[in-house]
């Protein structure tokens, strides 16, 4: 029972936490509060092992555990939580039989083996859970999907829109999302969900909003006197902490002033000590750490920089020196004092855990989470040292405000006490104490402007088989709200192989899209930063690697831009010197991906350093789908490489998915391709890579294993029974398309072993001629005598399930290459798009999509089963 101890973030021996047993009590009876308001240090992620004891013992609870951060920490708390959890069901048969798992639980995860696996994808009716933050979860929720392609859009929004418990962690800094969550958890109510008679056969999104500073409301559930009782929340909330304000000083003295007052503490611990100290600005913590390294000299401290910009391979690296030097919670006293200079990514998500601290001051909120990172299990006697900046222009009331309340709280030996019980006092003083309740109000940063959630942008939206959509809005606001002030971001991912035909003309959007569903970024690849700091490091990075041969229009990176039909925009030297050049590129970059040469190097540490020397081709690649690096780099599932013969060798540990000719001769014929190749038993990425199968099969086979599949995934659904009996018939009729003539010879099946579901050949793609097998399905379902047996509303349903089943019907299915008549086509393909909108409106959007995706999944794993070798049962 270690592991499930160490996921409720107990010590040793100790019993839950009195809240946690109540919120146990509440998922067993069907019952969610709608937050949880606890302190800091007490085991909020903890959430995530009582909804998997309660799932397992038959409470009525989601299927799937969402659990959302506002940003990449480097050692986010959830990960570690889902690891020893899912080793926990690993290990306990009872468990793992009390949640239906055959295997181990799925996760996904922010760093690690796990990010982004997908795994969770799988299938419906099995618990998993996701860790994500705002924009991934946001985005995919939303049909958009960063870095999703547009046919599996509608599959993850279904996944997390229906049968899923979404965790917002620290809610407070994200309200616009809380009010998009609420919204879609509400649905119905809003007119955005299933019809009043079919919403028990869609199982909603819940929402439970995570916050440790008292914005939750009435409704949240939070520590009673029973919970003060307990011996180890009684120490954590009343941990010391004294508060030290130090006189202001002007802001261009701000970091000196830190650095000094960081050097003073550790000079005066007696013991070896961690120290944290906090900047608001990236900045101020550069010059921090710079200024720290010159007070210490040739003594020169364990010390570390924390702030964001980092891709998950770095920050898994520097999560390995937070924990060997003790700033993990629970972690134990450093060898030697040891030091952390960290921005707001250090605030949140993290069970950072310290002896001591140095700060500026900023928001109250910020201020809670700060003061939640110092002395959290309340081992030790702790100071904080602040220091306040004169004539502070940025948000001045508000930060004078916290000052104020600072004063507000009860005096310690030396200053004031920052204690969770301290501040927790005067949270309740503010119910009854109107100068401290309009202190915390002009103290706090007040929520962004945000839009309401409405139905035409969901509708627009859901179309994701549209190329464009004049109503599509981006989803950034919904997310984040209208941010005054906010520096535009972009996302850079390191390559050896760009996507570009001669070296210098970029592939068209038709075959850039083909490529980016089979290679695009990987979670793990991405570094965000804002735009200018990027172009800055463009400049530097161009200038230094740039050789003799390297002209003014050679292309360095790609602009890569988010939507179905993606474009980019090559960046060369010439581009980054015009000034109306550039600035049509400022503005791509914030809606785009930017993918560079990996050959420009540039990291220092994780961090983006334009100074840094150009790295030695022998050297180690920033390219993380390079497979021959360090494990970790395995978390991306394929590489990018160069060859020069389209049937070139593979290694045993990977198989091919898609090719694409780079290089020609002079008469035009292909001479050197990139392939992209996935780790073996992965499955493929792109819809030509997942078309090829290891083991032929033929039509009937397939279309049974499928019924079979669907009909066991709503069993364990405890689906309606027509609404199960509709589902298997879509399964059983869902690729007779492929009955066509021209399917069949596409994919170079005999005629003697025809009809088959699936080759072990790649098809030829100009005989398919556009043909969707999916269009030719619907004429054989409409013909089964079965069907004709079902409600006209469930025929609707299953006709539409075959039709949106590889992501298209949303609404538009083409009709290319289909053998009727040019009149009945129109017909058919107008009755796809009507059928669409009519089953959208009656199941809502997220229920139709997650309608869509059970008998996606049910044919996934039919085709994952039939390339092992067989089928169960």
């Amino acid at each position: 029972m270690d592991r499930l101890r160490r996921a409720l973030g107990l010590p040793d021996d100790a019993t839950p936490f009195p809240w946690q047993q109540r919120l146990l009590a509440h998922l067993l009876r069907g019952e969610l509060p709608r937050a949880l308001d606890i302190p800091t240090g007490l085991g909020k992620t903890s959430v995530m092992a009582i909804w998997l004891v309660a799932r397992s013992l038959g409470a009525p609870v989601p299927c799937r555990l969402v659990y959302v951060v506002d940003r990449r920490a480097v050692v986010d708390q959830a990960t570690t939580v889902a690891l020893e959890l899912r080793e926990l069901v690993d290990d306990m048969s009872v468990l793992k039989e009390g949640l239906g798992l055959s295997g181990s639980l799925p996760i996904s995860t922010l760093r690690g083996q796990h990010l982004d696996n997908r795994q969770w994808l799988e299938d419906p009716s099995r618990p998993a859970i996701v860790i994500g933050t705002v924009d991934m979860i946001g985005s995919r929720l939303l049909f958009e999907g960063y870095g999703v392609s547009w046919k599996m859009r509608p599959y993850h929004a279904g996944f997390l829109g229906a049968d899923s418990l979404l965790v917002l962690d620290e809610a407070h800094l994200v309200p616009p999302f809380e009010r998009l969550l609420e919204a879609i958890a509400s649905a119905a109510e809003r007119g955005l969900g299933p019809a009043p008679d079919v919403r028990a056969w869609i199982p909603p999104l819940r929402l439970l909003s995570l916050s440790a500073t008292g914005q939750s409301g009435n409704t949240a559930l939070s520590l009673t006197e029973a919970d003060g009782l307990h011996p180890v929340v009684k120490q954590r909330i009343h941990a010391d902490k004294a508060l030290d304000v130090r006189p202001a000083v002007p802001k261009g003295e701000l970091a000196v002033r830190l650095a000094e007052e960081a050097h003073l503490l550790a000079h005066a611990a007696a013991t070896p000590t961690r120290i944290v100290i906090f900047c608001d600005t990236r900045d101020d913590a550069t010059k921090v750490e710079r200024h720290l390294r010159k007070l210490f000299g040739k003594a020169q401290p364990e010390l570390e920089l924390f702030v964001g910009g980092r891709r998950a391979h770095e920050r898994e690296l520097l999560a390995g020196w937070l924990e060997s030097r003790g700033f993990l919670a629970g972690g134990g006293p450093p060898a030697k004092t040891a030091l952390l200079v960290a921005t707001s990514a250090a605030e949140v998500g993290v069970d950072l855990d310290t002896d001591a601290a140095v700060a500026d001051v900023v928001a109250w909120e910020r201020m809670v989470q700060r003061l939640g990172r110092v002395n959290r299990r309340g081992d030790t006697a702790a100071r904080v040292v602040l220091v306040p900046v004169a004539g502070d222009e940025r948000s001045p009331d508000l930060r004078r405000a916290s000052l104020r309340l600072l004063e507000k709280l009860p005096p310690a030996e030396s200053g004031v006490q920052g204690s969770p019980a301290a501040l927790l006092e005067l949270r309740e003083r503010a119910k009854h104490d109107q100068e401290v309740r309009d202190l915390i109000e002009r103290a706090t940063t007040p929520a962004p402007l945000h839009p309401p959630l409405q139905r035409p942008h969901v509708e627009a939206w859901s179309m994701t088989s549209l190329d464009v959509h004049t109503g599509r809005s981006e989803v950034d606001p919904w997310l984040r709200g209208w941010v005054e002030g906010e520096e535009p971001k972009t996302t850079l991912v390191f390559r050896e192989q760009l996507p570009i035909v001669g070296g210098k003309a970029p592939f068209d959007e038709k075959v850039l899209s083909s490529f980016l569903e089979a290679a695009g970024p990987h979670a793990s690849e991405e570094l965000e930063t804002e735009v200018w700091r990027a172009l800055e490091w463009l400049d530097k990075r161009i200038e230094r690697a740039a050789s003799d041969q390297d002209g003014p229009e050679r292309v360095w990176a790609l602009a890569i831009e988010r939507a179905k039909r993606p474009k980019s925009t090559p960046i060369t030297a010439a581009i980054l010197a015009d000034k109306r050049r550039r600035a049509d590129l400022e503005r791509v970059l914030s809606r785009a991906a930017l993918l560079v040469e990996a050959r420009l190097g540039g990291l220092t540490s994780g961090l983006l350093d334009g100074d840094a020397s150009v790295p030695s081709e022998e050297g180690p690649s920033l390219d993380l789908t390079v497979p021959d690096r360090e494990a970790e780099r395995r978390a991306v599932p394929f590489r990018v490489r160069r060859i020069k013969a389209i049937d070139a060798s593979i290694p045993r540990d990977f198989e091919p998915d898609k090719s694409f000719p780079v290089e020609h001769d002079e008469e035009g014929a292909p001479t050197t391709w990139l392939r992209i190749e996935r780790h073996a038993g992965q499955q493929a990425a792109s819809e030509t890579g997942r078309s090829v199968a290891r083991r032929e099969q033929a039509l009937a086979e397939h279309q049974s294993w499928v019924e079979k599949e669907l009909s066991e995934i709503a069993d364990r659904l405890r689906l309606d029974p027509e609404l199960a009996r509709a589902l298997k018939i879509a399964g059983r009729l869902h690729d007779e398309g492929k009955r066509a003539e021209r399917w069949q010879r596409a994919f170079h099946v005999p005629s003697g072993r025809r009809p088959l579901a699936k080759s072990k050949r790649a098809p030829n793609v100009a005989l398919l001629g556009g043909y969707r097998h999916e269009l030719g399905s619907l004429l054989f379902v409409e013909r089964d005598a079965e069907l004709a047996q079902l409600s006209e509303e469930l025929r609707d349903l299953v006709l539409h399930l075959v039709a949106a089943h590889h992501g298209r019907a949303r609404p538009i299915l083409p009709a290319d290459g289909a053998e009727e008549a040019p009149s009945v086509l129109r017909a058919r393909v107008r009755e796809v798009a009507s059928r669409f909108d009519r089953l959208s409106r009656r199941f809502g959007p997220w229920g139709l999509a997650w309608l869509e995706s059970l008998l996606r999944a049910g044919d996934q794993s039919a085709s994952k089963r039939n390339d092992e070798g067989g089928h169960d049962g």
